[in-house]
């Protein structure tokens, strides 16, 4: 199960630094083109350009028509709704390679949330619309991860969609039909990233997936929407203590006092905000090594991603 080939990641061409934008310029983001390119292969994607618009162009902007969000295009008129929105099918047979979608912010196109919506009567605007080419994407592929490159500032956040984009990247390279037993083995791995990020669905899918027979194409994909669901979501710092003070107990017949106690202290340590989420984990890696458990080194929560990318040094 483990991938060999690099992640195939979408991304909005502007935020690699394509000079696509409506005024020509780009919206490079260093996080995506200096360090996560190391390791995913990004696969770029612009609405606009794709839709047969010219670099520079005029802006488009989102407006509210009785119960219709409409793409119209203020200086001609024309309304390139549908455009957006078929854009998104026609790279639909991409898309399902894809392990993750980084957006660009408060685009028309790409916007992911609080994207300007205005009043074509009074040119009031209100930022509660979505993109219609992500809103698209996100109907066609409801358990890809999505994130816009704004949100990817906030180290919660962007830990979070790296995270998922793994964990659906360790999905799709699922041999497929899937078996039960196959399925079994991948959610036995998920165990303690559920249990970090939600309980109820932790104890649910594990209920659901005992109880299937045959794993159906509706199952499975039920299974990984639920799941993505779930961890979508950053852990609070009460659930990754409550995990890694779960994993302690694997090792309470290995350690001596001290390191049960440096271990204990570490983890508190880091439920009170002193240390951050990778000092315990460090620990329990390195024991981990010393007291190897097949269990625990099966667990995507242990190393979710390639550790240089230092996600967990500021959670």
């Amino acid at each position: 199960m483990q991938q060999q080939a690099k992640l195939k990641v979408g991304i909005s061409s502007c935020l690699l630094g394509d000079q696509v934008r409506f005024d020509g310029g780009h919206k490079r983001s260093a996080f995506c083109d200096d360090e996560l390119s190391r390791h995913v292969e990004f696969v770029r994607f612009c609405p606009e350009v794709g839709i047969g618009l010219p670099i520079p162009r005029p802006t488009i902007r989102l407006e509210k028509h009785a119960e219709q969000v409409r793409a119209v295009i203020p200086k001609t008129g024309e309304d390139v709704s549908l455009k957006l929105r078929e854009f998104a099918d026609r790279i639909q047979i991409k898309a399902e390679q894809l392990s993750g979608y980084v957006l660009c912010a408060k685009s028309p196109s790409c916007g992911m949330e609080r994207v300007k919506l205005y009043d074509p009567e009074t040119g009031h605007a209100r930022k509660e619309a979505m993109g219609l080419f992500a809103e698209r994407l996100q109907q066609l592929n409801p358990a890809l991860p999505l994130e816009e490159d704004g949100r990817l500032n906030d180290p919660y956040l962007r830990e979070n969609f790296i995270l998922r984009v793994w964990v659906y990247g360790h999905w799709q390279a699922l041999e497929r039909p899937l078996k039960k037993s196959t399925l079994l083995d991948f959610h036995t791995r998920c165990k303690l990233l559920l249990l970090a990020h939600n309980q109820a669905q932790y104890r649910e899918l594990g209920r659901r997936l005992g109880e299937q027979q045959q794993i159906t194409e509706k199952f499975a994909k039920e299974y990984i929407e639920s799941l993505m669901n779930a961890i979508g979501e950053p852990a609070s710092r009460r659930n990754h203590t409550n995990v890694m003070q779960h994993i302690q107990g694997y090792f309470k017949a290995k350690l001596s006092a001290e390191q049960k106690a440096e271990l204990s202290d570490t983890i508190l340590q880091y439920h009170d905000g002193v240390l951050p989420l990778i000092a315990p984990l460090t620990l329990i890696r390195h024991y981990l090594r010393e007291f190897p458990n097949s269990y625990l080194q099966s667990q995507w929560y242990i190393q979710p991603y390639p550790d240089d990318l230092k996600l967990r040094y500021g959670l």
